[in-house]
């Protein structure tokens, strides 16, 4: 578990990620009175790169890894390791599995828009998020474009930018592939549990959500 402290940061990334476990909240606004706090005093800031990952699909591949573009068109690099897994479905497979024009979905270590990859996951009829994030109503990142304000589902109540702990391993990979699942197109770039034991997963890449919040159970309850 990594103790950092952060703000909120719309950098250029993108992500998206077809995941069955997870669901998509209530367009209703609900969050608490005032909405979110900025500038909390937890420890969670960004000083450095940490889990998170991305969906899309494949531009081009090399012997090095591949890049992406996300559905809102953010491009990410994905830098594999000789420890990468890979998946086809649910099937294991290896990375030259992976071939341009695939939908995939990367799980790792993320730093801007670079993903050392620890997991790669091929999704044989997927459409990199597109038909998913389009729905959801992502804001694609456009330089100059203020974000947006919009709040869906349930927010914790209150829930200050900057709470909480930044985590990796197996509760960050999923917090992560549920909100990628619900808002495909941008980039995730660290998850932070709260003291409420919920999640939040922070997404760059895109000018709107940028805070998606996943409960104890790896379902998505809201955002903003």
């Amino acid at each position: 578990m990594i103790g950092l402290s952060a703000a909120c940061s719309s950098t250029s990334a993108t992500a998206t990620s077809p995941s069955s476990s997870a669901t998509s909240p209530s367009a209703t606004s609900s969050a608490p009175a005032g909405g979110p706090k900025a500038g909390g005093g937890g420890s969670n800031a960004r000083s450095g790169p940490a889990a998170g990952g991305a969906v899309g699909t494949v531009d081009s591949v090399s012997t090095s890894g591949f890049t992406l573009s996300t559905a809102t068109g953010q491009k990410v690099t994905v830098k594999e390791a000789s420890s990468t897994t890979y998946k086809n479905g649910t099937s294991s497979t290896t990375a030259s599995a992976v071939k341009a024009g695939d939908s995939v979905l990367v799980l790792g270590t993320t730093d801007s828009t670079t993903i050392t990859a620890t997991q790669v996951t091929v999704q044989p009829k997927g459409d990199g998020g597109a038909a998913t994030s389009s729905a959801a109503g992502v804001v694609p990142f456009k330089q100059g474009s203020a974000s947006q304000s919009k709040q869906v589902g349930q927010i914790p109540a209150n829930y200050s930018e900057g709470d909480g702990t930044v985590v990796s391993g197996t509760e960050a990979n999923k917090a992560t592939e549920a909100a990628l699942a619900a808002y495909p197109g941008g980039v995730v770039d660290r998850v932070v549990k709260l003291s409420n034991g919920e999640y939040e997963v922070h997404n760059i890449g895109v000018n709107w959500p940028h805070h998606v919040f996943v409960d104890q159970d790896f379902k998505v309850v809201g955002a903003y």
